[in-house]
Formats: structure tokens, sequence, C-alpha cells
């Protein structure tokens, strides 16, 4: 006889009591909090109610020690930020959903400090950035030192208890309520208290979100508070959501080891002790990240977490050390006060000794699959923070993401209800069978997780985890309906989901490692694992990542901060309009379908080359076979240079051609008049970049492009931040007034303004710009300006010139000390490189 299958239904009383809110959030996180002040304000009428499994202050958030993630150095960009996300995601982020989490999140960081949230600052006021691991700038901004979660969930809930905003505490939720075309009505839950609202009850509401965080305590070790039970993702598969990625677990590569057996939640030891110059070693003080990876011990978490792994099994050892004695006590005490107290709690003493620390469940990359609005694959039903895959994260989270990722998904979400206006049915009764499971396998359900399905993973070991969780839906008593076996149950159908996927992805990739499959698959497995609950069990399918392009190449185009689905929807448009219908009638009346050969793509002109992997797209859409690139995009290659050969149908190729050629000759000579400005102004402090004036639809590629030749791009869009020009400054009556209409009305936006003469410099410094333009301006001028910024107090502000550069004056401009040179012929007007396709034989 086989295990009975995971319930669709929590055994539970019916709801002795109802409520009714336009919306229900469920969790008291940064992100739960950050839904409901926002539909408040954005809907002051509305009714929003909190639910809240412990107190508002408990949950994962107040443990977040590092900080939040945000490019506010103006020598930072949101494509740097975007850049160090994907690299860490391994493949597998969504690059509209990176983009938006880089762009709007300074703008959400600074609503948060309008809420009260008070972050370290330097002595002249402005905001302290750290770094942490897989981030190349720094770029995290915290609070007490150590203590930013805490920080960030006091001023939440002040904020809270200062609206109008419902709370219950202690209520545990247990399921959605549908109503009867399925969409998302409101939850049920248990509130353990007295009183009108105790025991089972349930609240309606027009849209419910998920934000009840993590799952960490289905690991035996976790940096999880105990609440952290996986409930939201299991109402979530209970409710016929679907789950994505759940497999890709992170473990915080520096948790405070207390020794054999420990569990329950661990003290982890921020991954800013190591921005600061904390180092790993080994027992005999060797430091092994140094040849591990280029950033060495600040190196993504999972390249740590498996490195400490590795350098612990070849020792024979069940930890290492986080060596910061280096600091000194005055820092310890100062920058990490909390992390440093925590280790005097037991026994250690940083200043002196090194930090015995070892890996442990600290956070979920996959969760509850949502859109860039934070909507469910159920209409109603919205999922943000931890319990979320919005696609952020990919294979492996960035360091101080998940609390950024909190504020500006949150932020959507709370603005996608309000403009949606949902307005669902009455609850029905699903009809499904329910059960629970027996609280006490819950250390067992711990016990083979940490066991077989954690940083180290195997066939053999997911194998026997998975028996181990079937063996524990047996229960030989009747289970009574209470928060144990609730929680219980949550755990194991979680577990029970992430084995299976773990067990599915045979391949090792960020957080994910299988020693059996130790390398990384992207023609296998460059995708996502997306798994819905039945009545007969979890339902799994691959869902490839991108578009309709080969893995191989979704993967680089993501890694190169390109979306495969937009880069696939230009190459459709391309052939529609080359082909029409009729097809290419040359090549079909000319060329024996069954006539095959190779063909180079040649360089006729020296060069930088940019666009390969989108030519080789257009190659692979009609029917190429086989494609092998001999160059690599950035970089520099001469006339006759084969840069690619393709083979296959050659009707095919010579139909690609023309579309494949179009974008690769116009990228590359973006790159390669980029390449030009850049050797122009080399051994200058000054970066060249780009503008907005782009072709449509070619945007995103052509400030690749830019990249490709070494330049850096400004603003992607008219959002971005505020800038203003000469037509603005006409129509507001003047610089000044233009610069404090713009703050009026977007407070939390960077401003740049562009001015044409000297004598406005000033009044735009009073006004607090951030960032200046200087147009057309002599090299004098531009000294001068250089000048008076440079020697204010206060903030950096960045220069940036523009207008009437030349090749030949780039560099006198670069030596004057402005920031950037800002070159819109890169890509308006710059010339094709010319690149053929010559067929053999």
């Amino acid at each position: 006889m086989s295990a009975p299958a995971i319930p669709l239904r929590l055994t539970a009383p019916a709801p002795g009591w109802t409520v009714e809110a336009d919306v229900v959030v469920v969790g008291s996180g940064i992100a739960g909090l950050t839904v409901a002040l926002r539909h408040a304000e954005l809907e002051p009428s509305a009714k929003v109610l909190v639910v809240t499994k412990d107190v508002l202050s408990a949950g994962s958030t107040r443990w977040a020690q590092g900080g939040i993630a945000a490019v506010l150095d103006p020598r930072d960009t949101p494509d740097e930020h975007l850049n160090d996300t994907l690299i860490a995601g391994v493949g597998l982020c969504d690059v509209r959903a990176v983009r938006a989490l880089v762009t709007e999140g300074p703008g959400a960081l600074r609503r948060l400090i309008a809420r009260g949230a008070r972050f370290d600052r330097t002595l002249d006021g402005e905001l302290q950035l750290t770094r942490e691991g897989g981030h190349r700038r720094h770029r995290i901004v915290h609070a007490g030192g150590d203590a930013t979660g805490a920080e960030v969930q006091r001023a939440l809930i002040e904020a809270v208890r200062a609206s109008q905003i419902e709370v219950i505490e202690h209520a545990l939720v247990l399921d959605l309520l549908k109503d009867a075309k399925g969409r998302a009505r409101g939850v049920t839950l248990h509130v353990m208290g007295e009183g009108a609202r105790d025991g089972v009850g349930a609240v309606r509401a027009r849209a419910v979100v998920l934000a009840t965080g993590g799952m960490g305590q289905v690991y035996s070790a976790t940096t999880n508070p105990a609440v952290s039970t996986g409930d939201g993702v299991a109402l979530a598969l209970r409710a016929g959501a679907v789950v994505r990625d759940i497999e890709f677990v992170q473990f915080h590569p520096t948790v405070l080891w207390l020794g054999e057996g420990s569990t329950g939640q661990q003290s982890l030891i921020s991954e800013a002790v190591r921005g600061e110059g904390a180092y790993l070693v080994d027992h005999e003080g060797v430091r092994f990240m140094q040849d591990a990876h280029e950033l060495a011990d600040l190196a993504p978490r999972d390249v740590v977490a498996k490195a400490i792994m590795r350098r612990m099994r070849e020792t024979g050892r069940d930890h290492m050390y986080l060596d910061g004695r280096h600091f000194g006590r005055e820092k310890w005490e100062t920058r990490f006060p909390t992390i440093y107290a925590i280790c005097r709690e037991h026994g250690i003493d940083p200043a002196t000794e090194p930090i015995p620390v070892a890996p442990a469940a600290h956070y979920a990359s996959g969760g509850v699959m949502t859109d860039l609005r934070g909507r469910t694959s159920i209409e109603g039903l919205y999922a943000c923070g931890e319990v979320a895959c919005t696609g952020v994260h990919g294979a492996n989270r960035l360091a101080s993401n998940s609390l950024l990722e909190g504020l500006v998904f949150a932020e959507r979400i709370a603005e996608d209800i309000q403009a949606v206006r949902p307005s669902p049915g009455e609850p029905v009764e699903s009809g499904a069978d329910s059960g629970l499971v027996d609280p006490r396998v819950r250390p067992r359900i711990q016990a083979h997780m940490s066991t077989g399905a954690s940083v180290l993973r195997s066939r053999e070991s997911l194998l026997a985890t998975a028996r181990a969780l079937r063996d524990a839906r047996w229960t030989p008593v009747e289970v009574p309906a209470c928060t144990e076996s609730w929680e219980a149950t949550n755990l194991l159908t979680v577990a029970t989901v992430l084995t299976g996927a773990a067990a599915a992805r045979l391949e090792t990739r960020g957080s994910h490692w299988r020693e059996d499959y130790d390398t990384r698959d992207d023609n296998e497995w460059l995708g996502h694992l997306d798994v819905t609950l039945t009545e007969e069990g979890p339902r799994m399918t691959y869902t490839p990542h991108g578009a309709a392009m080969p893995p191989r190449l979704a993967q680089e185009l993501t890694a190169a901060g390109l979306d495969p689905a937009e880069v696939d929807a230009l190459i459709d448009r391309a052939l529609a309009e080359d082909l029409q219908e009729a097809g290419d009638v040359t090549s079909l009346a000319t060329i024996p379908a069954e006539q095959r050969s190779a063909a180079d793509v040649v360089a006729r002109k020296d060069g930088v080359v940019a666009g390969l992997a989108v030519a080789e797209a257009v190659f692979v859409r009609l029917g190429a076979a086989r494609t092998e690139r001999r160059a690599k995009d950035g970089e520099r290659v001469r006339a006759g240079d084969v840069l690619m050969t393709v083979e296959g149908p050659v009707r095919a190729l010579l139909t690609a051609e023309r579309t494949a050629l179009n974008l690769l000759t116009h990228l590359s000579g973006v790159a390669t008049l980029t390449g030009r400005w850049v050797e122009a102004i080399s051994g200058t402090t000054a970066r060249v970049r780009d503008s907005r004036k782009t072709l449509p639809g070619l945007r995103a590629l052509e400030k690749y492009a830019v990249r490709c030749g070494g330049g850096v791009n400004h603003r992607m869009s008219l959002s971005d931040a505020a800038l203003i020009k000469d037509n603005h400054v006409v129509a507001a009556g003047g610089v000044a007034e233009a610069f404090r209409a713009v703050r009026e009305r977007y407070p939390d936006l960077p401003i740049e303004v562009e001015i044409d003469r000297l004598d406005q410099l000033e009044a735009v410094l009073d006004e607090g710009a951030e960032e200046i333009l200087l147009d057309n301006f002599t090299i004098e001028d531009t000294a001068r300006a250089v000048h008076v910024v440079k020697n204010r107090a206060g903030k950096r502000i960045a220069l940036e010139a523009s207008g009437g550069l030349t090749l030949e004056s780039a560099r006198r401009v670069a030596e004057t000390g402005v920031d950037y040179l800002a070159v819109g012929a890169l890509t308006h007007s710059a010339p094709a490189l010319d690149i053929a396709l010559d067929l053999r034989g």
C-alpha cells in the first residue's frame, strides 16, 4: 500500500467567525507591511488587514543583519547592480524583474527612509555604503552596524500602528478561500488567543497577499526563526498555485557553529563582516578562498558555501573559521555590535580569536511563482518577499537583494491591486481531501532534510530522503487539528516538493549542488522546475528559461543583461518584415531544399564586434544545424577575421543572412565607435557613456553594444531619473524653479540637471543636484565647473560633459576631471561595421 497523498486542505474546524476586508496581507515582515502601508496610501478608504503568525515584530526581517542593496553612489549604475545580480543567479534570473529591482530600488529605499527608518550615515550626513559578497560596488546601506532588519521592522511597525491598518497577531493561516471561478476570496486562519477572534476563523477579501517569509525550519539548522515553516508555499500548493525553483535553497556560508548536533535557529555572521575585510581560514590558518574565486572571500554565497564544505571534507572537520581579529575590539563593538554580543554570549571573542562557522539553511530563492506585479497563477492571489519567486534571484540570491525585493515588489503589488480592483464572488467549499501529519515527525523531517537535501545532494541521498518523507505521512493515531500538526503538515508538504525538484534537476547550479552531477548543464537545465499539487501528489513541469531560443543562447543573453524573450520578439518582428507571407522567393526558386553547406561570418573592416549571440539566434531560428564562434563580443577584430561559422540548409542560411547581419553590423558599429572614444580618453578617470538617442526597440541591444566597446550606460528610460534640460528650464522659468518643481512632484527620484552656462552652476548646486550635465561648455569652463564642484563640501556630485564633443577634443575634456563624456553619436549615428556572410563552395 502506498503512502497517503499530501492533503489538499488542512483538517480544521469550520470557521467560527468572519471578517471582511478589501485586502488581507499574510505576514508582517518588510514585504507584508510595505504592501499594507502602500495600499493604504493609494486607497485610504480601503480596509487593509494584516494577519501575522506571531507578533508584528517576529519573522525573518528583524534578523537581517547585512543591509539593503541599492544604487546610491553616483559612480555606481543600475546596470552594474543588474549584472552582479545576474551573475549570482547563474542564468536563471528574469532580466525584466531584476531591472525593475535595480531601477526602482533606490526610490523604494528613500520611501522607507521617509517612513522613519534610520540608516547609518557618514560624518557629513551621507548614507554609509558597504560591500558584500557578489557585489562589485559599495551599495549596501545598513543600520545599527549589523541590525538593519531590526531597524526596518521597527520603522514599519510604528508606521502601521499610526495608520488605520488593522492587525491580527498570533494568527496561523490555514488555507485559501476561492470562489466558484477559482479566484482568491480570502483565507482561513487560526488565532491563538482569547476574545471575539480566537480559534479558526475566516477573512474574506478581494485580494490576498502572501508575505509569509521563508521555510528554513524544514532543516535542522537554519538562520530562520521558529515561525518560518513554509506556511505560504504550502498554502499556495494546496490551492493549486504554481511553485517555481523550490530546489534553490541558499545556505548562508558563515553561520556561527555551536557544536555538533546543534539544531533550531542559528546566528549568522553577516556577509558584511567579510565585506569589511574578514576572511575565511581553515584550522591551520590557510585562506582557502583565495584560489576558489576571483572575488575570494566576497564570492557569491553558493561559491563560498561549497568551498567551505569542500574544505571541511578535505580536512575531516565540521566547521571552518572566519578571522576578523585585525578589526580590533572598537570596530567589532561599533560596526558589528549585535554579532559581537552574540559571539561573546557563546564564549567567543572575535577581537582575539577567529569565529567558528559552518553553512546553514538561510534563504529560499524559489517559491510561489509570480509575474512582475506579484500576481500568482491564481487570480486575486499575490505573493511577495521570500515566499515568492519573482525571478529576481534565479538559482542563488545576491546578498542584500532580499529586503530590496520585498520593498520594490510590495509597492508593485499595492499599485496593481489598486489599479485592477479585483472583485471575486462568494467563497465556495473546495471539496478537496483534508488531512494532517503527526507533529511528532517534525524533528525527523528536519533531520532527513539536513542529511539528504542540504548543501550536498546526490541521487542516493535524495531518494533516501524522499522515502523517509513518504513514511512520515503515515500515523497510527488520529492527529488532532492544532498548530503543531498544521505546521508539521506544511513542513512535510514543502520538504516533499523540494526533494522532488532537487532529485529532478540533474546538474549543479547556484545553491543546488549535486555531487553526482557536479557541473552546470545549460544544454539540458537552463530552465525552471514548476510544481503544482494534485490529488495524486506533486506534478512537475520543466519550463525553458527565456523563450524559444536554445538554453545556452538564452543564458548568454541573460548574463549580458539582455532579456532573451525581448530578443526573440525583436527577431520575430525583423523576420516578419523581411519574409512576409511568400518567404524568401529567390532562395526558394534557386536552391534545392536538400542542399546543405557551411558559411562564414567575416569582418570586412577592423573594429569591435558585438551581437554575435543575437546573430546566431537568427541563424538557429531559421534552421542552422551547427554554429561555431571564432570571436567574442567586445573583442577587437581585423578585416578578414572569421567571426562565426554556421552550417545547415543553404536556403535557411541565406534567408537568415540579412536579419542576422543587420543586427550584427549595427551593434558592432556601435561598439567600434565606443571603443574609439574609450581609447581617446584612456589614462584619465573619465568614462564614456551613451544617451537615450537609440533606435526604437533597440535600446537594450545598443546599450549592450556600448558596454562591449568599453563604455557605460546612462539612463534606460525617462523614468529612471529626472533630467532637467534647457526646454524644461524655459518652461519652468529658470533652472532653480525647474529643480524645485521636480523635487516637489517626485521627491524620491534622483535629479540630473543640464546647464549650458557657468553662471547656472551655483544655483543648481544650492538646490542639491546629484548630477550635473555640462552642455556645450568650453574646455576652460568645464575645468572651472570641475574646480567649483570638487571644492564644495558635502556629498559627491557627478559631472558629465556633453554637446560639441569630438574625438580630437575628448582627451582634453576628460583631463578637466569630469566623470563622464556623454556621446549621443555612439548609438544614433555610429556607422555599421562591414561584416559579410561568405557561403563556402
